[in-house]
């Protein structure tokens, strides 16, 4: 009866565990309950990274075993009632050479790929436009220097303000929206203690520090909202500074910075989303009806 019970218990928690994992797999814009592994790629960034972490696994695992084999062969083939008289060997050149070598053929195989990834995260040359993040205590400030100049401060949606459908922690009052599919240069800077701006399903993770300026790239590969939060202990607040990127087509793009120019001139804090640019196209055009 007991083996009959823990063999359901296994059993519905193995589903459930299933379904969460592939749940996860579904949805990159945040974690998800029970998720194995990392947020499902959203980015080329993302995409290298994910397969050098998929590369180390397979080492390490390998690495592992092999461990746990000569670690068992060690204890069987010389335990005390097989050996009454142990080797009084001390050296063996040919082994000696190969524990050396090999360790160093596995590092060297895993520094060209880890090469690569660190120049190919590190700057974009050819980058699309620029956006400006600058970290405060405790909310992100974003400038668009080259749609307009126009900037807004992105706090975290408070509890009670909360809409149906956003997330705890995670949704802000100001998003950042950029196009899919363009290559976007980041600088960040600190305007008074250490940030950190990551955004795990794009794979950025970039430091904002006072009196120097960073720099990342991103480029989002499909329409989508992507979280991420200052993994820096900052301060009070630290855990209160999520952060949120919009992707969507390039004439949403091009019309949200159009309105985000009106709209964040005359005042920096009102919030302009998205939704609220298809909203009033939705009313617009059921007007038009009407009046038709």
């Amino acid at each position: 009866m007991r083996s009959i019970v823990s063999a359901r218990a296994f059993a519905a928690f193995a589903a459930v565990a299933f379904v969460a994992f592939f749940a996860g797999a579904a949805l990159a814009a945040q974690p998800q309950p029970w998720q194995l592994g990392m947020q499902p790629s959203a980015s080329p960034i993302k995409d290298f990274i994910a397969s050098f972490h998929n590369m180390l696994l397979v080492i390490i695992t390998l690495i592992t075993i092999f461990v746990l084999a000569l670690l068992l062969y060690t204890m069987v083939r010389f335990r005390a009632s097989a050996n009454p008289n142990p080797s009084k060997t001390a050296h063996h050149t040919l082994l000696e050479v190969v524990w050396t070598a090999v360790p160093i053929l596995i590092l060297a195989v895993i520094a060209i790929p880890s090469f690569k990834l660190i120049y190919f995260a590190d700057k974009a040359p050819d980058a699309e436009f620029t956006l400006k993040v600058t970290g405060r205590q405790w909310y992100w400030n974003y400038q668009y220097p080259d749609h307009g100049d126009f900037q807004f401060d992105s706090y975290m949606v408070q509890d009670a303000d909360l809409k149906p459908g956003q997330t705890r922690l995670l949704e802000v009052d100001n998003r950042v929206v950029v196009p899919v599919g363009a290559k976007i240069r980041v600088t960040l800077h600190g305007a008074d203690v250490i940030h950190s701006w990551f955004v795990p399903a794009l794979g950025v993770q970039k430091y904002t520090m006072p009196g120097r300026i960073n720099e990342v790239w991103m480029m989002v590969d499909r329409p989508g909202v992507y979280y991420g939060q200052c993994n820096q202990i900052c301060g009070i607040n630290h855990a209160y500074m999520p952060i949120a990127i919009e992707a969507v087509d390039r004439a949403t793009f091009d019309r949200w910075t159009a309105e985000a120019k009106r709209r964040f001139a005359q005042d920096g804090s009102a919030p302009l989303s998205v939704a609220d640019l298809r909203a009033r196209d939705e009313r617009t055009q059921t007007a038009q009806n009407v009046a038709r």
